[in-house]
């Protein structure tokens, strides 16, 4: 985040000196918007001709800045990494053909018939847009999240009383404890006493019937 922040306000102060280099003088008393373009390009050199804006070195610097503004927008370091390509190009171009014209020399005098502002406002606008390149940590991309685990349903509860809420185990014991000879279970009742339960008796054996 801080080497994004500190790229852009590099990115920001090299556009805008790149972009207003042309309307400052370059080469003695001649500003940079009246410099050709065609004439980097043409085998003639430099002509004293004056050009309309969109035809001068008005135009790369302005798809410099142009560049820098997309880049900053999308963080993205590569529109800012051409943008500064752009501008210290044509800069580094115009000087060479500026001093093709001028008997292959440029001079930088005290009294302004030399090199002035403009060329140091293009040339240093490049710098400041490289190095903003190489600062910005462009836009960062976050790992996929992984994909959630599967959790395993519950054990289905462990139940110990039947569906009417008695006990279905079998009892502890068996053994006659009711009267008569009955056979019977008791189980507390709701204040701690024996509960009786309904029990059958058992069949009298008499003598005459066996």
């Amino acid at each position: 985040m801080v080497r994004n922040v500190l790229g852009g306000v590099l990115a920001v102060l090299g556009a805008a000196g790149a972009v207003a280099s042309p309307f400052r003088p370059w080469y003695a008393a001649r500003l940079g918007r009246e410099y050709r373009l065609p004439d980097l390009f043409s085998s003639g050199g430099i002509t004293a001709a004056h050009p309309n804006l969109l035809w001068s070195l008005f135009l790369p610097f302005l798809l410099a800045a142009a560049l820098t503004l997309l880049g900053l927008l999308t963080r993205l370091r590569t529109p800012v990494l051409l943008a500064g390509v752009l501008a210290l190009g044509f800069a580094v171009l115009w000087a060479v053909r500026a001093a093709q014209a001028n008997g292959d020399s440029l001079t930088l005098a005290a009294d302004g018939s030399g090199l002035r502002l403009g060329v140091a406002g293009a040339a240093g606008g490049g710098v400041l847009l490289l190095l903003a390149a190489g600062i910005m940590a462009g836009r960062v991309r976050r790992a996929p999240a992984p994909p959630p685990v599967p959790v395993p349903p519950p054990p289905p509860p462990a139940y110990t009383d039947g569906p009417d809420g008695d006990d279905w185990r079998a009892p502890a014991s068996y053994g006659p404890t009711g009267a008569n000879g009955t056979y019977g279970s008791s189980r507390p009742g709701p204040y701690g006493s024996p509960e009786p339960e309904p029990t059958t008796p058992l069949p009298t054996i008499r003598p005459q019937d066996r």
